[in-house]
């Protein structure tokens, strides 16, 4: 069974980074692609970032693209979304997903089967 669990949200000003957190149990991530995927008050959840098990892909939504960056590190079992120049439009809970039934980050939303609780990302003045 897959436990992931988020964390690093917060509340922050505009401009500012944070980075979240995806740590796993009882499996080890590096065999799963993983996908950070976001939900803001009365939007469907949807995805923005992807890294692949083998690390050779990473996807971006266009939201996203230069702003953040997702990277794994197998040692520590986490997987890691670093967010630099947040706007307001970022505000939204971040889960990450874990699938091992689809590779090369070219699983929908659907295909994901194990999710985190989710962390809760503010971004205000």
């Amino acid at each position: 069974q897959v436990h992931l669990v988020e964390s690093g949200g917060g509340l922050v000003q505009p401009g500012d980074s944070l980075r979240l957190s995806c740590a796993a149990s009882g499996v080890a991530l590096e065999h799963y692609d993983i996908g950070w995927f976001r939900q803001a008050p009365g939007k469907e959840r949807a995805g923005i970032s992807c890294i692949s098990s083998n690390d050779g892909i990473t996807t971006y939504h266009d939201s996203v693209k230069g702003r953040f960056t997702i990277s794994r590190a197998n040692a520590e079992n986490t997987v890691y979304l670093q967010m630099n120049s947040l706007n307001p439009e970022d505000t939204a809970v971040y889960y990450c997903a874990a699938t091992d039934t689809v590779s090369d980050c070219e699983g929908s939303r659907s295909d994901f089967d194990y999710w985190g609780q989710g962390t809760q990302v503010t971004v205000s003045s």
